[in-house]
C-alpha cells in the first residue's frame, strides 16, 4: 500500500472512531406528587463523543430546530404555538460528563438564566453477580443510593462505555436500564446509532455557575416567587407582558405567575428528593 493511500486510510478510520454515538432512552416519570397514577413518557438522548457525553431531551433539540427555523422565517409571524406545545418536555435540564477530568455538570434554566453546577456526590455502585437479558444485550445488575432514591441499574459490557442516562456513570459498561425502587422514574435504552458530532443546543440568558446547594436554593425561590426571576436583568430574551394593546399588564402578570406555579406543582416529585 502506497504511503498516501495508507495515510488516507488512517485518517478515514480515525474519523469513524471519532464519531459520536447516540443512545436513545425512553424516560418514564411520575413528576406530580399529587397524581402518582399519571405517567409521563418521552425520549432522551445520551450522546457520547471521544471527549464527553451529553444527556438531554429529544424534544429539546426538536424545539431548538423549530425556533431556529422560526427566526429565519421572520420571527413571531411564523411562530406555531401548537407545534411548540407538542414538543413540551419534563427534561428541562442537561447533564454533561467530561471524560478527561471525570467531572459531571448539571445545567438547568431558572427564570431567564441558565444555572450550572458541578455534581459533588459520587455515584457509588454495588455490583451484583446477577445477570439477565434485556433485548439483545446480556446485562448485569448494580445498585446505588443517589439523590434520595434507591436505584437498580442493568449494564452491559457489550457497549464499552462507563456511562448512562442522567448523572449515572462509573459502571464497566453502558447502562441499558435504570429505575428507582418506587417505580417513579426509569430510563430504558431503546436504540443507538452514530451521528457526525455533538449538536449545539440553543441557550438564552446568562450562564450562572453555582454550587449545587445554591442551585437548590434558587430553584426554591423561583417556585415561591417566579415573577421576581422573570424581572431580573440579564442577557436572555425579555419578558413581554403586553400582547395586544388592550390587555392589562397586571392581569397578564398574574396569569403568567399562576401558570408558572402550576408548572412547579406538576413537577413536585423531582427525580432527586435530596
Amino acid at each position: 500500500m502506497k504511503k498516501p493511500v495508507l495515510i488516507a486510510f488512517i485518517l478515514m478510520m480515525n474519523a469513524v472512531f471519532a464519531q459520536t454515538n447516540r443512545f436513545v432512552y425512553q424516560v418514564t416519570a411520575k413528576p406530580d406528587a399529587s397524581a402518582k397514577n399519571e405517567t409521563k413518557t418521552e425520549n432522551a438522548y445520551l450522546d457520547i463523543s471521544p471527549e464527553k457525553s451529553v444527556f438531554y431531551s429529544e424534544n429539546r433539540i426538536k424545539r431548538d430546530s423549530v425556533m431556529q427555523a422560526n427566526f429565519k422565517s421572520g420571527g413571531a409571524r411564523g411562530f406555531n404555538r401548537e407545534q411548540m406545545e407538542g414538543l413540551r418536555t419534563n427534561i428541562n435540564y442537561t447533564v454533561e460528563k467530561n471524560k478527561a477530568d471525570q467531572k459531571t455538570f448539571f445545567k438547568d434554566r431558572i427564570g431567564r438564566d441558565m444555572y450550572v453546577y458541578e455534581e459533588d456526590r459520587p455515584v457509588n455502585w454495588k455490583i451484583s453477580s446477577e445477570t439477565r437479558k434485556i433485548g439483545e444485550y446480556k446485562v448485569q445488575k448494580a445498585e446505588t443510593d443517589f439523590g434520595g432514591r434507591t436505584w437498580t441499574a442493568w449494564f452491559t459490557t457489550d457497549l464499552p462505555y462507563p456511562d448512562g442516562p442522567y448523572k449515572f456513570n462509573g459502571l464497566p459498561g453502558l447502562i441499558v436500564k435504570v429505575e428507582d425502587d418506587k417505580g417513579e422514574y426509569s430510563f430504558d435504552l431503546m436504540k443507538n446509532y452514530k451521528i457526525a458530532d455533538l449538536p449545539v443546543l440553543n441557550q438564552f440568558g446568562n450562564t450562572i455557575k453555582v454550587k449545587r446547594a445554591d442551585y437548590i436554593k434558587q430553584q426554591k425561590k423561583f417556585q415561591e416567587d417566579p415573577m421576581a426571576f422573570m424581572g431580573q436583568g440579564g442577557g436572555g430574551p425579555q419578558m413581554r407582558m403586553g400582547g395586544s394593546g388592550n390587555q392589562n399588564p397586571a392581569d397578564m402578570r398574574k396569569r403568567m405567575e399562576e401558570r408558572i406555579k402550576e408548572e412547579a406543582k406538576k413537577n413536585s416529585n423531582p427525580i432527586e428528593l435530596q
